[in-house]
């Protein structure tokens, strides 16, 4: 699973704290999928669930909710996540029962055993309602011949046929990742308070690396989780997807940083879900902020001349793109593209066979 491109710079942007640096405040982290735990606040656990690929983990959280633990995200469903949880049970959290899965988001490494749990405990599932809903629909999709619109969708990006015969072979994989659903939910909403153990946690939403993505941010204990939506050293994928060719995700993200920012404090402890906690939301969140202003600005230099969404790459990523990371950066790489649409600076046009040529405004299609 990759929800994201590491950055060039590795996260470290200019900060006033600590010789212009992130601050990283936990010495030691837990080892992933052994049950240890490491204490971030009072009654606050921080685990580490065994990912495959690059990202090798992800973090997810405990927290003390009464006689029992309230936990967010869980990892893919995997035999090795699994045991995984069974030894953070008997381990960690000590044999106390899950009273509920909070889970910030639909990808899989998120939600990918949320159903286990909660059918193991007895307890409820809380998410967003969009987040609940696209994730059952994409669950559906499972097994389904890939439709004629992704075809073509990718047909234009300039796929060739090799990449295309990949897309149909792999299409309705991502069911497989997620135990089944619950067939009901408690919905989180933007700006919503509610109490885990006797400490308010406020919903913070935002958009464009997920539908509805839920951040929780509790000023008493002066945490932010933020699952997705700010990492220290990676940046979050941002994606244009067949459903919804023409969305504007990208917008959508921008604004959304730009509404964590104004809503919660700088010196929050910042719980990613990838990496280490940090300190500087505000500077990371400027540093993701202007590093895609800038990839907008190298691809409409780039766009000069007509160009098709392969050929785009170069100007937004800093390492080769193969076939593992084609579908990644091709929905990246028009999220950019509709950016720059909507801000009028790039115009569009199909040619015969198809395939979608991308020219700046000011030079001819």
């Amino acid at each position: 699973m990759r929800d994201g491109f590491e950055d060039e710079a590795g996260g470290e942007a200019e900060s006033p704290k600590k010789a212009g640096r992130l601050v990283y405040p936990f010495g030691t982290a837990p080892e992933p999928g052994s049950g240890e735990a490491v204490e971030v606040a009072p009654g606050v656990l921080w685990l580490r669930m065994p990912l495959g690929g690059s990202l090798q983990f992800i973090n997810v959280w405990a927290i003390a909710d009464g006689e029992g633990w309230a936990i967010v995200d869980t990892g893919v469903q995997t035999r090795e996540t699994s045991q995984a949880w069974r030894n953070a049970f008997a381990g960690a959290l000590g044999g106390r029962p899950i009273t509920r899965v909070i889970v910030t988001h639909l990808h899989p490494d998120h939600i990918g055993l949320a159903g286990w749990i909660t059918r193991k405990f007895d307890c409820r599932l809380w998410m967003t309602r969009l987040e609940y809903f696209q994730c059952r629909m994409l669950v559906a999709d499972t097994g389904r011949e890939a439709p004629e619109d992704g075809v073509k969708f990718f047909r234009a990006a300039g796929w060739d046929e090799d990449a295309i015969e990949n897309y149909k072979a792999r299409f309705g994989g991502f069911g497989k990742a997620i135990y089944a659903l619950p067939d009901s939910y408690r919905r989180l909403s933007d700006g919503e308070d509610f109490e885990i153990g006797g400490c308010t946690w406020t919903v913070v939403t935002g958009q464009g690396h997920s539908p509805d993505h839920a951040c929780l941010w509790c000023p008493e204990l002066n945490l932010l989780i933020s699952g997705d939506q700010v990492l220290p050293r990676i940046s979050s994928n941002v994606s244009v997807f067949p459903t919804e060719p023409d969305a504007d995700p990208l917008s959508d993200w921008l604004r959304s940083l730009a509404k964590v920012k104004a809503t919660v404090p700088d010196d929050v402890i910042v719980l990613p879900a990838h990496n280490d906690p940090f300190e500087g939301l505000h500077t990371r969140i400027d540093g993701l902020i202007s590093g895609h202003e800038r990839g907008l600005a190298r691809l409409e230099k780039k766009l000069a001349e007509p160009k098709r969404v392969v050929d785009t790459f170069g100007a937004l990523f800093a390492r080769p793109i193969g076939p593992d990371l084609l579908g990644m950066a091709t929905g990246e790489a028009l999220a950019h593209l509709n950016c720059l649409i909507r801000r009028d600076r790039v115009h569009r046009r199909t040619d015969d066979e198809g395939v979608a040529w991308y020219a700046a405004s000011s030079g001819e299609a």
